[in-house]
């Protein structure tokens, strides 16, 4: 069976001048056009490739990987915007549609939008949607509490920003726990902060217990060692200086280091930290 809007592999059953035609089974013979075969494409062979429709809606085959498959997530900037709705830019020859119904609020050409692909049930299309919670779920049980997980920023909200947790659910970031400035698009790497009891999943980026100050004041004393026992990133310095070098807010860096100031490891000053136990190097 072959699967629109995926990677398939299928076996090359004739060349033509133009190209080469597959074994779609129930689709019949899809065309494989030259400009996107393997070099050493042959009759007989294997071939991986993604399955989707050309501009004149017939099935066809190519080896370049959009930027989204089916049943997945991705942020992607509109091209333009027609009668029908707004046009993705996702890799391919034939741009990605959105149509009106699909868009949450109207989508503007030259913007980037976090869109789920999907293949529309009627017309048998690939089509996307900004509709995401229609297709993910925005409960879950299986997260537990500090699992790491990937997140795509996807939307903002008064209390935060929606994100798209490991490509299959919604989250969302309270304002308080943004440290460094994000955007819709990014792609982040984050935690399970806690599922709570209607099963809505709330996000951070980092964690203000004493097991994550531990953790934290521990890759400053790494920092210094490898600096020579020195560094000019003091409490004092910008909180963007903070999260570039150790990915925490400026109050988780202070915390840390005034417990590292208490246990006597360190010495501070207004423009340098200086190692004073060195014993973990």
């Amino acid at each position: 069976m072959v699967n629109i809007g995926k990677f398939n592999q299928l076996e090359v059953v004739n060349q033509v001048p133009f190209g080469f035609y597959l074994d779609g089974g129930d689709l019949g013979q899809i065309l494989l056009p030259n400009n996107s075969a393997p070099p050493d494409c042959k009759v007989g062979e294997q071939v991986k490739v993604f399955i989707y429709h050309d501009s004149d809606d017939r099935i066809i085959a190519t080896t370049k990987k959009p930027k989204a498959e089916v049943d997945q997530c991705a942020a992607l900037k509109v091209i333009s915007v027609n009668k029908v709705g707004a046009f993705l830019d996702w890799g391919l020859e034939k741009d990605l549609l959105v149509p009106f119904s699909e868009q949450d609020s109207p989508m503007s050409e030259g913007l980037t939008y976090v869109v789920y692909v999907f293949v529309d049930e009627q017309s048998g299309r690939i089509a996307a949607s900004t509709r995401l919670r229609d297709f993910l779920p925005e409960t879950a049980s299986h997260f537990t509490p500090r699992q790491a997980v990937k997140l795509l920023i996807c939307g903002r909200t008064d209390m935060g920003y929606k994100a798209v947790i490991d490509g299959t659910h919604l989250g969302l970031i309270f304002k308080d726990e943004v440290f460094k400035p994000i955007k819709i698009g990014y792609s982040l790497s984050g935690y399970i902060k806690r599922i709570r009891e209607d099963g809505k999943i709330d996000l951070c980026f980092q964690f203000h217990d004493q097991q994550a100050r531990g953790s934290l004041a521990e890759q400053i004393i790494d920092d210094l060692i490898a600096h020579g026992g020195l560094s000019t990133l003091t409490d004092k310095s910008p909180a963007a200086d903070i999260a570039k070098r150790f990915d925490v807010s400026k109050n988780a860096y202070k915390k840390a280091l005034g417990g590292l100031f208490k246990q006597k490891r360190i010495l501070l000053d207004n423009d340098k930290i200086t190692l004073i136990d060195n014993k973990n190097n």
